[in-house]
């Protein structure tokens, strides 16, 4: 069979700072459109790729997590959505749509595909399955490793990840990340909210804070969001229904902020970025206040992470402080599923993307996913359906 051009974004060297553009390229391979014969494999169309906080991690050099990193000269990987467009695995038909791991290229050929979510057509946009209803699959070790014989990626086991691997559920929420259902489960399992409570959503127009305040709201809270730009609190409080919005940025004592927005205090925190602003909430929690910790996007690229100075507030107030894994929590994804999709059906919750069309635009879109450039939900559109 003639081969095709296969467009790639493609690693160029481990950093230890925030990624930039130029530490990706574009470059094009050549690819066959037929899975090899009695492979099992599928050949893919990559239709949606996500941009993800952990893809920043693998792009270190350090053996010793539970996450590798990704292999200089080599496609990135990460969350997509893809159409089937050859098979020799009977569980996947061409035409059908399936989202789960998968090359940040036009075309992948997956050797293993196991355990990855078929698409039905229920009327929900195609790119909300990188987000808003993104599912974790129990996908095992599967990564990305350059087949001797071809120019384009197999998906296979990596033998020497095998020693790092705790199971295949914290793998997939470790590749997955999954905002929707990481809003769900971080605010009503881990923060147990009542009506009337005062909440506080950090990073609140990114991929998961802007779900978590329209939760909040809907279970009848007072919710305020705090973002890094006037758009992004303009886009808070007029579209998503937050009672208030701050930026940051703009604030020269986060103490003195917080205390302004919550006179009464915060019954629940929902953190996403760590760092001085975990520190200026400690300060001011309720007595019996609840934090979810879900990110520190704030540390994420630090050599040396902040320290944290006020948790012995988390003594006299009795405060519930709590990381959490939504892979813990996947006997809920049923109901998560109903209650999402009903809410947005009826028009009650809005999902904000901020798409950017074609491969090209992927190292800009990714790099700045880390300096808060996007406004939502980044996703990367490769092609069209």
């Amino acid at each position: 069979m003639e081969e095709v051009d296969n467009k790639q974004v493609i690693f160029k060297g481990y950093i230890e700072r925030p990624p930039k553009e130029t530490d990706m390229e574009i470059k094009v391979s050549k690819i066959k459109l037929r899975a090899p014969k009695g492979s099992g494999a599928i050949l893919v169309k990559n239709l949606y790729l996500s941009c993800d906080p952990f893809m920043r991690g693998r792009m270190r050099d350090f053996q010793g997590s539970y996450i590798p990193p990704f292999v200089p000269g080599q496609a990135l990987e990460g969350f997509g959505v893809y159409k089937v467009i050859d098979s020799e695995n009977s569980d996947f038909k061409p035409g059908d749509l399936f989202s789960g791991l998968t090359g940040w290229e036009e075309y992948s050929l997956i050797c293993r595909p196991q355990q990855f979510r078929k698409i039905q057509q229920d009327n929900i946009p195609l790119s909300y399955h990188v987000g808003l209803l993104e599912r974790v699959g129990i996908i095992g070790p599967l990564l990305t490793t350059r087949a001797a014989s071809n120019s384009h990626f197999l998906f296979c086991n990596r033998r020497y990840y095998i020693d790092f691997l705790f199971d295949s559920n914290f793998l997939a929420s470790v590749f997955f990340g999954m905002p929707g259902f990481t809003a769900y489960v971080g605010f009503f399992e881990v923060c147990s909210p009542k009506k009337g409570e005062y909440v506080f959503v950090s990073a609140a127009s990114g991929a998961v804070g802007q779900l978590v305040g329209q939760l909040a709201k809907l279970h009848g809270c007072h919710v305020v969001g705090s973002a890094g730009t006037s758009q992004k609190v303009d886009l808070l409080k007029n579209k998503l229904g937050f009672d208030e919005a701050f930026n940051y940025k703009e604030e020269l004592d986060l103490d003195a902020t917080l205390k302004r927005y919550f006179p009464q205090g915060i019954d629940i925190y929902f953190d996403n970025v760590g760092g001085e602003m975990l520190d200026a909430a400690l300060l001011n929690m309720r007595i019996n206040g609840r934090i979810a910790v879900c990110g520190a996007v704030s540390q994420q690229s630090l050599s040396k992470p902040q320290g944290i100075h006020n948790l012995y507030s988390l003594i006299i107030k009795s405060i519930k402080m709590q990381g959490f894994l939504q892979h813990n929590y996947l006997h809920l994804y049923p109901r998560f599923m109903e209650h999402v999709i009903s809410y947005y059906k009826q028009g009650k919750i809005f999902y904000i993307e901020d798409m950017n069309e074609g491969l090209e635009s992927a190292p800009a879109a990714l790099a700045g996913l880390f300096s808060g450039k996007n406004v939502g939900k980044q996703v990367i559109r490769v092609a069209s359906e």
